[in-house]
């Protein structure tokens, strides 16, 4: 992962989610190429099995959410992020269709971004059980910096109804740290 030395160092919370082929193994390998091109992943999420979101004629999906540590723009980090989808197979065919990865920017520490092709925090979020509810093991409290509402609450005005179904039984942050160090 490139890094400056006068870079500081930024907590992004990246959403993942897979519902073509081996799901759990792209989500795997999703996480080791973010260490690789963003940065250290700190924290994890469970893994949730979840209804897919705006096409529902499709597998489900796995679903997780990443905290990274990482010195790079958000330009940057999306840049990244296309280069992990694109290596691990996604082909973008249609709005909300089915997807070997999906990696999109939650969070970029507290930073409010509206650029081309580029929305910070993801303009849907609060609306989605998908994310909010792992992003509620992650950092209920946090504090969305458009909508002036924590996690938490943003979670109990949701009115997305669909399915999350937390399917790993072990804390996630030693079995992920004992594959990747």
């Amino acid at each position: 992962m490139p890094s400056r030395p006068d870079a500081k160092y930024i907590n992004v919370y990246l959403a993942l989610g897979s519902n073509v082929g081996d799901r759990a193994k792209y989500l795997t390998e999703s996480q080791s190429l973010i260490q690789r091109y963003i940065g250290k992943i700190v924290r994890r999420s469970h893994i949730y099995e979840t209804e897919p979101w705006g096409n529902p004629k499709q597998a489900p999906f796995l679903n997780c959410v990443v905290m990274v540590n990482t010195t790079l723009s958000p330009r940057e980090v999306l840049d990244a992020i296309g280069k992990i989808e694109r290596q691990l197979g996604r082909q973008r065919q249609e709005k909300w269709g089915p997807r070997t990865i999906d990696i999109d920017i939650l969070f970029y520490g507290r930073r409010v971004i509206r650029d081309k092709g580029l929305e910070i925090p993801h303009p849907e979020l609060h609306k989605r059980a998908f994310v909010l509810v792992p992003m509620l093991e992650l950092a209920p409290d946090l504090e969305h910096p458009v909508l002036k509402k924590p996690i938490d609450e943003l979670y109990m005005e949701c009115t997305d109804m669909s399915e999350v179904i937390m399917l790993e039984d072990e804390p996630p942050e030693a079995e992920f740290h004992e594959r990747h160090g």
